[in-house]
């Protein structure tokens, strides 16, 4: 008897990626990106857009989730923070008026009221954003979000590997040049990050999911605009588990939870990988604008910069919703 394969689900509003080996890291720009290894994906499906504000919405309309930003910290989570510190909030970019030391203090402000509804703290809405990513959600916001849609988050070998767009050891998602015959390919800082943005692409902060070009496999904002989360955890290098043909690993996971947390860190908050860059990434300044980079973030904390994209694999049913 003959073997039938199952039919492939369609999921509206994802692409499905017939999976492959590809080549990942990157031996030029920042250490953790090492070494280059070869890596086999199977087949998946992903989100063509990052999840937007407008997404969300219907998710909490439909669910009631409050995110990590709107929840006061409980004080045993953080020792010897001040009673005045453990209000609701999240972590906002202001840009400051002049040159400052490159010390992510100088730029980061955690403002009190800041969450996904109000993106740089009391006051700000969401009017006219209804199409951008959303933003201010630590992973456990984007985890609940991919369960409800019956989705999950991309391990960080999915995530690269759709990056990628089919380009073998290109630096960037469409080829080996930032700005080819000087278009913009991505929303990321233009001028001398953090105290001058020269807006050559008329954006402050983030954009319309789908202002720029899709890549290869016609996903559109893989590179800048926001990070997006993983589901992997963080480890301060990647571990090429053999040269060999014979072993090349198929669907990698990340580091050890444990392992993630900052030694510095009195909490110790496990971190996630990041992928993709931002809006706030520069030539001068995180030039992880490409689909190699990746860089280590608390699991517990979110940002104005930081938003996600689900993915499912290739015979899992889509949930209504």
């Amino acid at each position: 008897m003959a073997c039938v394969s199952p039919p492939i689900i369609e999921h509206p509003g994802m692409v499905r990626l017939p999976g492959g080996l590809f080549r990942m890291g990157s031996a030029h720009f920042y250490p953790e990106e090492q070494p280059v290894h070869r890596v086999r994906v199977d087949a998946f499906w992903i989100d063509r857009t990052p999840v937007t504000n407008a997404d969300f919405a219907r998710f909490v309309a439909a669910t009631g989730h409050v995110t990590v930003a709107e929840l006061a910290p409980r004080a045993e989570d953080y020792p010897g923070a001040l009673p005045e510190m453990l209000q609701p909030g999240s972590l906002v970019f202001m840009q400051p008026p002049g040159p400052v030391p490159m010390e992510l203090g100088y730029w980061w402000n955690f403002v009190f009221g800041a969450d996904w509804r109000h993106p740089i703290g009391p006051g700000s809405d969401l009017a006219g954003l209804e199409d951008h990513p959303v933003v201010h959600v630590a992973a456990a916001d984007a985890e609940a979000y991919a369960v409800w849609a019956g989705k999950r988050l991309p391990t960080e070998a999915e995530w690269e590997y759709a990056a990628r767009g089919g380009l073998e050891g290109a630096e960037y998602a469409w080829g080996d040049f930032l700005a080819p015959m000087g278009h913009l390919m991505a929303n990321y800082w233009q001028g001398r990050f953090p105290y001058e943005n020269t807006l050559d692409d008329g954006f402050a902060r983030t954009s319309p999911v789908g202002h720029y070009a899709p890549n290869g496999y016609g996903l559109v904002d893989m590179i800048g605009n926001t990070w997006e989360w993983t589901s992997d955890w963080y480890r301060a290098e990647h571990t090429a588990d053999t040269a060999k043909a014979c072993c090349v690993p198929t669907n990698p996971r990340g580091g050890d939870r444990a392992a993630s947390a900052d030694i510095h860190d009195l909490a110790r908050v496990p971190r996630r990988v990041l992928k993709g860059g931002s809006h706030l990434c520069a030539p001068n300044y995180c030039q992880r604008y490409r689909p190699a980079a990746r860089y280590p973030h608390a699991v517990d904390t979110s940002t104005s910069h930081i938003g996600f994209r689900c993915v499912t694999n290739d015979t899992q049913s889509p949930q209504p919703t």
